[in-house]
């Protein structure tokens, strides 16, 4: 029994220690900046060594996106959960949306809340985290075309609609986030609230009169 029991419990330590890193990362980047901060001052507010931060991750660039790719995974699993009978940008949205009001029960496990929207603001405005930021997003939209297709029974690579769709949606996400992460309100209704907003204007936006009042 106690052999049975080891592997368990060396994994829930594996997963302590890795999230004690994301937090005291994700602490320093808010705090002093991405890069000021150092992969020895990250290991050395966890009390371990150089030597144990790169056995969880392989390079500062990835702790600081960990939280990120947590939130990513579940939404790429959302849309895939979305009922058949939605429409694709319906389905977009509303996986979206679920993300918004599910982000304490993804992210709290490892760090509260606030401190993952304030990192936020910390990628919009360190280029080498944004540019990162930017090329998994240009993967997420292809792996969100092929779960489209696929609830549509399309072949992604003859039929243009699931790329143009996810092309539309994340111009829409990328907009918001540029916005409030300018803004004066960084709060988690905030951010909500602005991607509905948004979301309602691709129809208008798109096929509307601008010039019509």
């Amino acid at each position: 029994m106690d052999t049975a029991a080891r592997p368990g419990l060396r994994e829930r330590k594996r997963q302590r220690t890795r999230d004690a890193l994301i937090r005291a990362a994700l602490e320093l980047f808010v705090g002093r900046g991405y890069e000021q901060t150092t992969v020895d001052d990250i290991a050395e507010a966890v009390d371990v060594s150089q030597r144990t931060f790169f056995r969880y991750f392989a390079n500062k660039e990835e702790a600081a996106l960990a939280v990120q790719e947590m939130t990513i995974e579940r939404f790429v699993e959302s849309v895939r959960q979305r009922p058949a009978h939605e429409a694709p940008m319906e389905a977009l949205r509303q996986a979206v949306l679920e993300g918004w009001d599910t982000l304490n029960e993804i992210v709290e496990s490892v760090v509260p809340v606030e401190l993952h929207l304030r990192m936020s603001r910390v990628i919009e405005s360190t280029p080498v985290l944004l540019a990162a930021h930017l090329r998994r997003s240009a993967e997420i939209e292809e792996i969100i075309a092929g779960v489209l297709a696929e609830r549509e029974g399309l072949d992604v690579d003859t039929d243009p609609r699931p790329r143009l769709t996810v092309a539309v949606f994340s111009g829409v996400i990328r907009v918001t986030e540029r916005q409030w992460s300018t803004g004066e309100d960084f709060s988690l209704d905030a951010i909500r609230a602005l991607t509905v907003r948004y979301l309602e204007q691709v129809g208008p936006a798109l096929t509307g009169n601008w010039r019509t009042a």
